[in-house]
């Protein structure tokens, strides 16, 4: 059995999307007249205040904006499926994806994830999280710019790298992590809908070395599925 059908992962993350819900609903319906989403909404904020991304992001420490049970449970499905050992994960915030791809990494045996999150607050919060549901020992969260945080590398090939940060960055950290990505790794970009970023078109583009579709995990969120092919 699986670890996300019973005991204290499912146990924790049941807790956490009640959690996530109810800190997420005031600025979802904020701007639920405007937007598809409020995470649509701020990366149009966050693409016109790009000078101070740790200021405007410590405007949302109190906010989860976490992914949702169904595409949790696609982030475990991928890891399994590509036998990872080693994770990536760009903007970790409350670490409820974090759960899903460790849960995947201890059921295949163990591995490791490398988190980060610009905000302290919420990487404290990730741990304890982690720590709740019995998986602190498989993960290691970087604090700060992650553009900094992993200039150092990350201690082998990459096999899974999930971008759910800062939009705009998603390209500059891809391109940051590509000397490490194996071949057949798997890139997740949620809410990729930043075309001003570049990374659509970069992963779209089979000359860069991947193959790339939007998902339809949660449709109209714009959530890309990459593979890198060589």
């Amino acid at each position: 059995m699986d670890s996300l059908s019973s005991g204290p992962v499912a146990e924790v993350l049941k807790r956490l999307h009640r959690e996530a819900e109810a800190a997420d609903a005031p600025l979802t319906q904020t701007y639920a007249s405007e937007m598809t989403n409020a995470e649509q909404a701020i990366s149009q904020i966050i693409e016109a205040e790009t000078e101070d991304l740790a200021g405007l992001y410590h405007g949302f420490a109190g906010n989860f904006l976490s992914v949702s049970p169904e595409f949790g449970r696609f982030l475990y499905m991928c890891a399994r499926s590509c036998k990872a050992k080693r994770i990536v994960e760009f903007g970790s915030s409350m670490g409820v994806s974090a759960i899903y791809m460790a849960a995947a990494l201890r059921d295949m045996g163990g591995g490791r994830l490398i988190g980060t999150d610009l905000e302290p607050g919420k990487a404290e919060r990730a741990w304890a999280n982690l720590a709740a549901a019995g998986l602190d020992d498989l993960v290691e969260f970087r604090v700060g710019d992650a553009r900094e945080t992993l200039k150092s590398g990350v201690g082998g090939g990459i096999d899974m790298l999930m971008l759910d940060g800062a939009f705009i960055l998603y390209l500059p950290i891809l391109k940051l992590l590509e000397p490490h990505l194996k071949p057949g790794a798997i890139i997740i970009g949620e809410n990729a809908f930043s075309e001003a970023s570049g990374y659509i078109d970069y992963v779209r583009d089979p000359q860069n070395g991947y193959l790339s579709l939007p998902l339809p995990v949660d449709p109209g969120r714009g959530n890309e599925f990459t593979v890198k092919t060589k």
